[in-house]
């Protein structure tokens, strides 16, 4: 559980009585499966509360914003998990305080390539609500989509967007003026193509495939962002 989850949990013990509490998250749990299976325009209030085991009633007197509130909840809770792990991830992996070697930048930029790949199993039911949230951007009210967005991807955003400047700080990367449009190009050829390829997770891609794409999208990255004065340029 991420610590913005814990937080929240935390806050809402002290504010929400425990079996209120329980309901809630059970109801959150099973909304997530649902969605996950249906996506947000064909899921109903009675199929979600069906699989919570509740009432219509009783689902909107925890969620009074119905399916709109509930399915913020479910992925604004997920998108928490996902965030920490990335983030986590990323700063392991690059440290602005222990820069990369050039001569294995290549090396650990694929290991950062890598690990954001593998959010793809380690959380398939944040990226099945994913999927449908791109395919169903027309239907998703715009505050769901905005505190997904705030949620989950902006911050993880803006932490790549500092590593890749503190690598070109050091002479690592030419980034040429935009930091944050060579991030986009980074998960782009890197994780957003697994995304694509696998259909956000629906099917894998086999281990040997994954590998190869990664170390060619990070080999492109660097034939158009490796400084000049780094080794292998």
């Amino acid at each position: 559980m991420s610590s913005t989850n814990e937080a929240w949990l935390e806050r809402a013990r002290h504010e929400v009585p425990p079996r209120k509490l329980a309901k809630q998250i059970a109801i959150v749990g099973s909304a997530c499966g649902v969605f996950g299976r249906e996506g947000y325009a064909r899921a109903s209030v009675d199929s979600l509360a069906a699989a919570a085991g509740v009432s219509t009633r009783t689902l909107y007197n925890h969620f009074p914003g119905g399916k709109a509130l509930l399915f913020q909840t479910v992925v604004t809770w997920t998108a928490n998990e996902v965030r920490e792990a990335q983030l986590a991830k990323l700063r392991a992996l690059l440290d602005p305080e222990r820069l990369p070697h050039p001569d294995t930048l290549e090396r650990d930029l694929v290991a950062v390539a890598r690990s954001f790949a593998d959010l793809i199993t380690e959380y398939p039911d944040h990226f099945a609500l994913v999927r449908h949230i791109h395919a169903e951007v027309g239907h998703v009210p715009a505050e769901v989509l905005t505190a997904w967005r705030e949620a989950g991807p902006a911050p993880v955003t803006d932490a790549f967007t500092a590593a890749l400047t503190a690598l070109a700080d050091g002479g690592l990367l030419d980034l040429h003026g935009d930091p944050a449009l060579a991030g986009v190009h980074f998960t782009s050829l890197t994780s957003g193509l697994i995304l694509q390829r696998s259909h956000y997770g629906v099917l894998p891609l086999p281990q040997a495939e994954t590998d190869r794409l990664l170390r060619g999208g990070v080999a492109a990255f660097l034939r158009a962002y490796r400084s000049g004065g780094a080794a292998g340029a």
